[in-house]
């Protein structure tokens, strides 16, 4: 196993680190952000550059190809027969992603979100977490294994280009690959991480989320503040009032019941569990700026903030100039967007049309509301993972990072993982990754600590040398 980590060590710093400063270079933005990412071909040039890289590995009886449905993103499947051909054998299905966030705050002088460069142990740019790393660094561990004649299972690779957009298209790419997938023993993400770079973190839920962005009209056209103000109401003052149907202002709890759920004792335990190990380890986890201080009254508390309940972020605007611009005018709009994180359990599309009725209800002054939604994401809890499965993150985390695995709740979203469960429910999950504190995947200077993805791969190829068959 120690050469096997040094093996893998070697890839990724050589082979896996060069695709992903080439692929830095690459704006493909999910479609949610870049609505025409036809015309524009970042996420093909992507797909491609993936392909070439993954098609001239050394592994055994791989193939590939680009799977398109019209009117949907592209998705790249890689399939990778078993070291033991056998025709009852059953599927590792792994998943990475390679469509973007977008840039939105400056990045630190010297990084570029699309020019991708190494500082040290990280590797900066834009998706290189979240998660450009991960179809690489699967065929890497899976090149391994085949030239140290370890045995491994059937695998299939799937890489999605909607992701950051809520995985719409992936249900309609899963009907066409079921043949090729077969019967799932296992299905791995490697879009997820932990509180620390300390060993192989597994998620055990991930929270759903919604969102919605809101539009307020009440002027055709703007006008002169000194005429209208006090007499024509501010669309900015509506939205704000709609948002406090679903937000506390005060205290940021989140109002409607529907929008929560009970935590299970298991992850209340686990969340007082995590605080005392690890020292609150949410507290210095984030920039904060003078005296800000965070919510929640201890670590427990916090833990189970962010991964078993709801909150709102507000994270765009329209209809609102710059600063420097804005002159003595009564807007005619405003278009606020807004993302909904919630508890794991609760039902997202449900949620979502309760949440549209709520917005649309009985809105002051009778102003116009338009709302556009994007495709709900469902959370999702993790099953207890088989024994061999436990067994093999346990000591594949040991020799990968020097201790053994630990479980934690996402705050994030991975749709995929909830509509591969439903899919596929007899099969053991794992979701982890390389994220970590700093990572700051969606934000600036995003970052992939190498380290991290060194452990993960041992770790991962330590599960796929355990899979029964």
């Amino acid at each position: 196993m120690e050469s096997l980590r040094a093996h893998l060590e070697s890839i990724i710093r050589r082979d896996v680190v060069s695709l992903l400063v080439e692929y830095g270079s690459i704006p493909c933005l999910s479609p949610a952000f870049d609505r025409n990412w036809v015309e524009s071909g970042h996420i093909e040039r992507a797909l491609g550059l993936y392909q070439r890289w993954i098609e001239a590995r050394d592994v055994p009886g791989l193939t590939s190809s680009i799977q398109r449905i019209a009117g949907r993103t592209p998705l790249l499947i890689v399939d990778i027969p078993g070291s033991e051909p056998s025709s009852h054998q059953e599927t590792v299905l792994l998943y990475g992603h390679l469509d973007k966030q977008p840039a939105t705050d400056p990045w630190s002088e010297g990084l570029s979100p699309f020019e991708s460069v190494l500082h040290g142990e990280h590797l900066f740019g834009r998706g290189m977490v979240d998660d450009g790393y991960a179809a690489p660094l699967v065929i890497a561990v899976v090149e391994e294994l085949a030239r140290q004649q370890i045995s491994y299972p059937h695998c299939v690779l799937i890489v999605e280009a909607c992701e950051e957009s809520g995985s719409p298209d992936l249900d309609a790419h899963l009907e066409e690959l079921l043949p090729t997938i077969g019967q799932v023993r296992l299905v791995v993400c490697l879009d997820s991480g932990g509180l620390d770079f300390q060993r192989l973190w597994v998620t055990s839920s991930l929270r759903g989320n919604l969102v919605i962005s809101i539009n307020v009209s009440v002027l055709e056209n703007g006008v002169h503040s000194g005429e209208a103000g006090g007499v024509v109401p501010s669309s900015f003052r509506i939205l704000r009032s709609l948002l406090s149907r679903i937000e506390d202002q005060e205290t940021g709890t989140i109002l409607p019941e529907f929008l929560h759920a009970e935590i299970p004792s298991f992850h209340q335990e686990q969340a007082k569990r995590l605080s005392q190990d690890l020292g609150d380890p949410l507290a210095s986890l984030f920039p904060l700026l003078g005296a800000t201080q965070l919510m929640g009254a201890d670590g427990a508390e916090r833990i189970l903030n962010q991964t078993w309940r709801p909150s709102l972020s507000f994270i765009g605007i329209d209809g609102v100039p710059a600063v420097p611009d804005g002159g003595n005018v009564l807007r005619p709009f405003t278009t606020g967007k807004i993302s909904l994180r919630l508890p794991p359990t609760v039902n997202a599309k449900l949620a979502q049309e309760q949440l549209v009725a709520l917005l649309t209800a009985e809105v002051p002054y009778g102003a116009h509301v338009e709302i556009e939604t994007e495709s709900p994401a469902q959370g999702w809890v993790a099953k207890e993972p088989s024994p061999w499965l436990a067994a093999a993150l346990e000591e594949g985390s040991t020799e990968g990072f020097g201790r053994p695995a630990a479980f934690c709740g996402e705050g994030g979203s991975i749709p995929f993982m909830a509509t591969l469960g439903e899919r596929f429910p007899n099969a053991d999950f794992v979701a982890t990754g390389a994220l970590g504190p700093g990572s700051n995947a969606h934000g600036p200077d995003e970052s992939l600590y190498l380290p991290a993805a060194i452990g993960v791969a041992t770790t991962l190829a330590t599960v796929l040398g355990a899979v029964p068959r």
